[in-house]
């Protein structure tokens, strides 16, 4: 079979379905491979390079479409485009099905097998095909790259000669993957960053970014992530309020804001609003990536920059991904490819539409003349959510006998291991010479005294706790470098084993803590 990605021919769109290197990779499938001319030439990829790759170059769409047994490209496909389909080829592209009922029923009708790449679902073995993510990520740093551009000073703060400039203060409304992208991209550029979501379970992942949570002082059960895909799902009106609020307070403190909240199949809720807009600094920015489903902000025009009369910046681009045309196209793809690798599990060339996989049974929206959208939940959850354990509260009385067993149980084992040791000693003290035993006794108290103190340190902290072993390691030399010069052989092959074995110490415990004091420099 023969897989074709046609040139794109939404206005402005630079990415391309297939690239050089994922042809490589759909060849060792068994598929032949073949591009509209110029397809990949916006994204940086040239007609050569994919003759290089073993790529058929055709000339014209139609003949593209006809020639093709697989189509794959980016946008949602238009009339014309679907009229080109024909009973039993499968398109993957971006579809919209939610909004393309014409669409689906002019698929229906031509007898197409539609994947769309949005319908992925989002479990743990689909990630790898997850475009939406791959296009989120995206977007997400080119949110904050595209504010940068308009915001009028330096994202981190500096103190130079000519006086100290404070950091910007960002915002990012909405904590999935473009807002934990443009999270991740706001600290490392240097900025204050702030990052607010419906579901209180990403603070730890945004915290862990270096940027802080915004909290409400509001209870809300949310729904599990499981149920809802791993979106947020819809607020109450009373968390509504309390979310604007907060916005409200936060608005004249930041200088860039950036929404990428979105519910799926629902218009982008609205949580920036003019108010909000007025409150903020002129020269402050909003870049809202909901701007397609209407927008977070109440002014954001789709597609345009705009700045308000008190000199705020509106930016309701959505073409983010195909301002990063060459990643974005590697990414999706990758992505395309990962989709036909399912599709293929004999790696033969030949499509195997296997209904009762979860992947391809909710990406797919038409097949075999019938419309299979919605898709049935899939079987495995969405996020694998470990029930929480109740642990009985216990009571004063239960704790202190908790205590006095847990202190007896240490007791036995201390006296157990001070007998074991005794007996030992006492039956070494009976075939050796008191000299010795003298010395013996202190190396059997050093090794019971040093077990006990080490055992009781954290797990945690025996990392830091090598640049101490470094001083006990010293002492053991400075004895070994005494004793190295007896006149007794055992004596100097254990002295020297000591100084050998010690140096290891040092020199790794050096080692380790440079490598686990450099964890958290700066690059």
């Amino acid at each position: 079979m023969k897989i074709g990605t046609p040139k794109e021919i939404f206005n402005g769109e630079a990415r391309v379905a297939m690239t050089p290197e994922s042809a490589r990779h759909l060849q060792k499938l068994g598929y032949d491979c073949a591009i509209e001319t110029g397809a990949g030439a916006a994204a940086g990829f040239s007609d050569a390079t994919y003759v290089e790759a073993g790529v058929e170059i055709i000339k014209t769409p139609a003949a593209l479409w006809k020639s093709v047994d697989i189509v794959a490209k980016v946008r949602q496909p238009s009339e014309v485009e679907l009229k080109r389909m024909t009973s039993g080829k499968t398109l993957i592209s971006f579809f919209n099905p939610a909004g393309n009922e014409a669409g689906m029923e002019l698929a229906k009708s031509k007898g197409a097998n539609v994947i769309a790449m949005e319908m992925v679902p989002r479990i743990s073995r689909a990630q790898k095909m997850d475009a939406l993510s791959s296009m989120a990520n995206i977007a997400g740093y080119r949110a904050v790259i595209e504010a940068g551009n308009n915001f009028g000073r330096f994202f981190t703060g500096q103190i130079t000669a000519a006086g100290k400039v404070p950091p910007a203060k960002v915002l990012v409304v909405g904590a999935g993957v473009a807002g934990l992208a443009a999270v991740g991209t706001s600290t490392s550029l240097g900025a204050i960053t702030l990052a607010f979501d419906v579901r209180p379970e990403v603070a730890e992942q945004v915290e862990s970014m270096g940027a802080e949570f915004v909290y409400l002082d509001f209870e809300e059960d949310q729904a599990d992530g499981a149920a809802t895909g791993g979106y947020a799902a819809v607020s109450s009106p009373e968390f509504r309020a309390a979310q604007l609020a907060k916005f409200l307070e936060l608005a004249p403190e930041v200088d860039i804001v950036i929404t990428t909240a979105l519910i799926p199949n629902r218009e982008a809720p609205e949580l920036w609003t003019e108010e909000m807009v007025a409150a903020m600094k002129p020269g402050s920015v909003i870049v809202d990536l909901a701007a397609e489903k209407g927008g977070n902000c109440k002014l954001t025009v789709m597609d345009e920059k705009i700045v308000t009369e008190n000199g705020v910046t509106i930016i309701g681009y959505t073409d983010f991904p195909s301002r990063m045309a060459a990643q974005a196209s590697t990414l999706y793809a990758t992505n395309i490819r990962h989709m036909v690798t399912d599709l293929t599990p004999e790696k033969d060339g030949q499509i195997n539409h296997n209904m009762e996989d979860d992947v391809i049974r909710g990406a797919t929206v038409t097949f075999e003349k019938e419309i299979t959208f919605p898709p049935p939940p899939p079987k495995v959850q969405a996020i694998a959510a470990k029930p929480k354990e109740v642990v009985p509260e216990l009571t004063a009385e239960e704790k202190r006998a908790a205590e006095a067993a847990a202190f007896k149980a240490a007791t036995k084992q201390q006296v157990t291991l001070l007998g074991v040791g005794a007996v030992l000693m006492l039956l070494v003290g009976l075939v050796a010479p008191a000299s010795f035993m003298q010395h013996f006794i202190v190396f059997v108290l050093a090794c019971f005294v040093g077990f006990q103190v080490i055992w009781g340190v954290a797990h945690s902290l025996h990392t830091p706790l090598m640049a101490v072993t470094n001083a006990i390691s010293s002492i053991i030399i400075l004895g070994a470098l005494m004793q190295i010069g007896s006149g007794s052989f055992l004596v100097i092959l254990l002295a020297s084993l000591s100084i050998f074995m010690a140096g290891i110490n040092i020199f790794g415990g050096f080692l380790v803590t440079r490598r686990m004091l450099a964890m958290f420099q700066k690059s």
